[in-house]
């Protein structure tokens, strides 16, 4: 027998009893217990053949091959590349992992079988149905408390200790409804944050048209109503949300079902839907907040109700 060949034999053979020993080792005897094993095994098989034997078989090419075919007419620097066909077994391999991967995240490992990461999701998923069934009941001042501890771990970052939001240079001010600046963002760009709940876009101001003039909002028209909504619906401005805006937020600026949400006042669903789903507005993106349960949603709404304008 071909030394080299030989030489493969015993390499691959005590590689395959070291691989043996240390999962047999870590499995306290028994190598294949669960399906992690079996798996680890079968993939170290795998890989110690191949690498061995493809090793062996370019090392004997090399020894023996000589370079046979036509030239690409490309080369560089004078070194150039042999127009061959893709070797088959190449190919074979590389369709084969294509088809073992696909298994593998289809039917194998991790899919139908344990991971820590469904493990935690599972545990979360009791704990907060657990949280839920065990505080369903608390109202009125308890859940403004709850809400302020979620405050405290989850949103004081960006809005605050006061709820101010560094004077909404790194978030919204949650002690109003809604600035001057943020009024003439969504007026001038439209929104699309299901602040209802879904998907119910407002126009940018190429669709907003004032029913007073008849024509599109301008500048000044933006100011003027952005004052006034930032001001709580009073002062200047009054007869350009009549014009503009009351036919969606309601003339009261509280919104409407499933058309407008509320610009004059937060309340628990508008609130529940920004923690929901993020929000993007003129200082920038809020993520969604989803690691927090329905009930610690209501919490959080409920404190920062207490804070300004809610109802």
């Amino acid at each position: 027998m071909n030394k080299l060949y030989l030489w493969g034999i015993i390499i691959t053979a005590a590689m395959l009893g070291a691989t043996y020993y240390t999962l047999a080792l870590n499995a306290k005897g028994d190598a294949t217990g669960d399906i992690v094993n079996m798996l680890a095994i079968a993939g170290a098989v795998a890989l110690v053949i191949i690498t061995v034997f493809v090793v062996i078989k370019y090392v004997r090419q090399m020894q023996t091959d000589t370079a046979t075919g036509t030239l690409m007419p490309e080369n560089w620097d004078g070194v150039g590349e042999y127009d061959n066909e893709v070797p088959f077994g190449w190919a074979i391999m590389f369709i084969g992992t294509m088809i073992w991967g696909m298994w593998y995240f289809l039917a194998g490992y991790p899919v139908n079988a344990y991971s820590q990461i469904g493990e935690y999701n599972e545990e979360v998923k009791e704990y907060n149905a657990k949280f839920i069934e065990e505080y369903a009941d608390i109202k009125g001042d308890r859940l403004v408390e709850m809400g302020e501890s979620v405050y405290l771990v989850e949103c004081v970052a960006c809005h605050n200790l006061n709820g101010d939001g560094n004077n909404e240079v790194d978030a919204a001010d949650l002690n109003n409804r809604i600035s001057a600046k943020s009024v003439k963002h969504v007026i001038n760009h439209g929104s699309n944050n299901k602040l209802l709940g879904m998907e119910m876009p407002m126009p940018d101001r190429n669709g907003l048209f004032n029913a007073n003039t008849g024509a599109l909002i301008t500048d000044a028209e933006i100011d003027a109503v952005a004052s006034y909504v930032a001001n709580g619906m009073s002062g200047a401005g009054a007869e350009v949300f009549a014009g503009v805006c009351a036919s969606c937020h309601g003339a009261d600026g509280k919104g409407m079902p499933s058309v407008a949400p509320s610009i004059a006042s937060w309340n628990q669903e508008l609130l529940a839907n920004v923690i929901t789903y993020g929000k993007k507005g003129a200082i920038g993106t809020m993520p969604a907040m989803d690691r927090l349960n329905a009930k610690q949603k209501e919490a959080v709404s409920a404190y920062i109700m207490s804070l300004g304008k809610g109802e």
